[in-house]
């Protein structure tokens, strides 16, 4: 059971990672796929989504083992995207809106109970969507807070805002505790890899709108389907 599901994590357990999450992260690289994420109709390009997101899984990587129960869940999601987007029926995985009007179209999502379609990409995006949100919570609290300020409870926050509704109290409970060994907002804002603290910062600035606005379509895109529950 996993922590992106809104299953049981374990925060202890180890890292996961795909061949190319072994570099270092750049925050540039993030900002440049969010960027390319939508195209002229506003459709998320999943592409450029799973880019971002194998960017973001250098950034929590990089961290250590603290965000590795995350981590690894995600990098699972996005083997189950690149698998659907390479094979035979990629052409309905180009985009978000088109994966979902083929796998709604053709009752390829489980809606009550996971049965017949367990990895559908509807649901494997909707984890991956879920945990944006905190990520994105969580890099504007970096961003707007002071020098002084606790990541632990900045990272809390974002997650009660977010993932911890999916998860049953014990869960809850380990996370927040896990979060307590958080490094330094300085030591985040270092691991960013764009130079200063203040330039981190600047970078946070222009890159946080692309990822909220690619995850607001993305939500609004879900509910219209009545996807956002999905078991």
């Amino acid at each position: 059971m996993s922590q992106v599901q809104g299953d049981n994590p374990s925060p202890t357990s180890g890292q996961v990672k795909m061949d190319d999450l072994e570099s270092d992260f750049n925050l540039k690289v993030v900002l440049v796929s969010f960027k390319q994420c939508l195209n002229e109709k506003e459709e998320v390009l999943l592409e450029h989504y799973l880019a971002g997101w194998r960017g973001l899984v250098r950034f929590l990587n990089s961290l250590g083992a603290i965000f590795s129960f995350i981590s690894k869940d995600v990098v699972t999601k996005l083997q189950v995207m690149e698998r659907l987007c390479s094979g035979p029926q990629r052409d309905h995985y180009s985009s978000l809106q088109s994966m979902v009007a083929y796998e709604v179209g053709n009752q390829m999502v489980d809606l009550e109970r996971r049965s017949r379609h367990p990895d559908s990409g509807c649901r494997t995006v909707l984890r991956l969507h879920r945990a944006l949100r905190w990520l994105q919570l969580f890099l504007e609290g970096l961003r707007t807070s002071p020098e002084d300020a606790r990541t632990a409870v900045l990272c809390t926050d974002s997650y009660n805002a977010s993932l911890a509704a999916y998860h049953p109290w014990i869960v809850r409970r380990a996370v927040t505790v896990a979060f307590c060994t958080l490094p330094t907002r300085k030591v985040f804002l270092e691991a960013m890899n764009v130079g200063s603290t203040e330039q981190a910062v600047a970078m946070l600035g222009e890159a946080l709108p692309f990822i909220e606005h690619v995850y607001d379509i993305s939500q609004k895109l879900y509910a219209e389907h009545a996807l956002l529950d999905l078991p």
